[in-house]
């Protein structure tokens, strides 16, 4: 479990951290990344000398990389504050981001400042499972359907599998499926702070082989519905990882005075997106989430391949009532830990304190997290639609005017 906040049932809104800001011809200049390290610093309770410039030992990406020949340097950028009031507390809370693309993060901490208003973000995660999809195939349907029932009846079995490799993960619900003569066995985990996908992965080769041998499979395959970082159906009727649903007001007057538009034109235009996206075909019904989960994922080391699952989502719009806008925003599939993979070394750790969320028991935040900057960037990007400005402040942050 998470730490809880430390005044419990005492929620006033924070006061934000502000960062520190320059011209924009004197963005970045050595004094201001001074400026806002320290600022990062604070935030952490603890020193980032990584995110400062010192070394990583080569050593600590032992099991990360093979052939290693150095490490790739992409600059970070804090957006912020996000007002997010989460499962455990209301804060706020810098975000890193990592990206090579000008205007991301500064149109980002746009966002957060239009949601500030009336109260900031809330986000939950309301469901946390990994599943996992091996196939065995038969000699006919009816070998694939008395397997599918011997699968029903076999959790307990697996479970005692499962359980010999790991303590962190485990196997909660088994669901076979008949496709033809084969079987698709979905078997879904719990995975704690991590990711989990290598345990689950030998938890289902363990399952698979077993009940491939108990009911005459004539082949089996641990990955025979990949859905492994691609986008599919299943990330976005299913979810897997930790599903999160985000929501969010923007006053009128705080649009037209920030953003030079309304609730309404806001609404149009993501009505007309929809209509896009049913016509692509798509599940990821989002503004820009794959941009902003690569660049947090990048900042924090997860495994930026998942973005192609984890942008899978859908934001609605609605004008209140009161003629305000509300946004809502639903992530599926967010594929993310606070402990394992890259997240425990080097300048992801750090980025994680920043936030808050380095370490066990802190996935459940990081996630929230995840879900409340990508609500913030895709009403930004969506209002600089609306206002047709989007062109005129890429053109004004420089990003089709790279420096010789």
């Amino acid at each position: 479990m998470e730490d809880p906040p430390e005044h419990p049932g005492q929620e006033p809104a924070p006061a934000p951290l502000q960062i520190p800001r320059g011209p924009r011809g004197e963005e970045p200049s050595a004094s201001l990344v001074r400026a806002r390290h320290g600022l990062a610093e604070r935030a952490a309770g603890a020193a980032l000398p990584h995110l400062g410039g010192l070394p990583v030992p080569p050593e600590a990406a032992r099991g990360n990389i093979e052939n290693m020949v150095g490490w790739a340097q992409v600059p970070v950028g804090l957006a912020g504050p996000l007002l997010l009031e989460g499962t455990h507390g209301r804060r706020d809370v810098l975000v890193p981001l990592a990206t090579t693309e000008g205007a991301l993060v500064a149109s980002t901490s746009r966002g957060m400042g239009l949601v500030r208003g009336a109260g900031g973000v809330r986000a939950r995660v309301t469901r946390d499972e990994l599943s996992q999809h091996p196939v065995l195939v038969y000699e006919d349907i009816e070998g694939a359907l008395d397997a599918a029932e011997a699968a029903r009846g076999s959790l307990e079995r697996f479970q005692g599998l499962v359980s010999t490799i790991t303590t962190h993960g485990r196997l909660v619900r088994v669901e076979p499926e008949v496709l033809g003569r084969r079987l698709v066995l979905r078997l879904v985990f719990t995975t704690g702070d991590a990711i989990g996908i290598n345990m689950a992965a030998h938890g289902a080769e363990l399952c698979c082989a077993d009940l491939a041998g108990r009911t005459g499979a004539v082949e089996r395959h641990v990955h025979g519905q990949d859905v492994e970082k691609r986008a599919n159906a299943r990330a976005l009727i299913e979810g897997r990882g930790r599903s999160v649903v985000a929501e969010a007001t923007v006053p009128r007057q705080v649009l037209a005075e920030r953003a030079r538009t309304s609730p309404e034109a806001m609404v149009r235009v993501m009505r007309t997106y929809a209509a896009g996206f049913a016509q692509l075909g798509t599940q990821n019904w989002t503004i820009q989430s794959a941009n902003t989960l690569a660049a947090l994922f990048l900042a924090c080391g997860q495994d930026v391949a998942y973005v192609t699952e984890c942008a899978t989502g859908l934001l609605d719009l609605d004008v209140t009532g009161e003629g305000d806008l509300q946004a809502t925003l639903t992530l599926p599939s967010l594929l993310l830990g606070s402990v394992g993979g890259g997240s425990g070394q080097g300048t992801a750790q750090e980025a994680l304190q920043i936030m808050g969320c380095a370490g066990p028991g802190k996935a459940t935040t990081l996630a929230e997290i995840a879900a409340g900057t990508v609500l913030a960037g895709d009403l930004s990007l969506l209002a600089a639609f609306a206002s047709h400005e989007f062109v005129a402040a890429h053109e004004s942050l420089g990003r089709n005017r790279p420096q010789p």
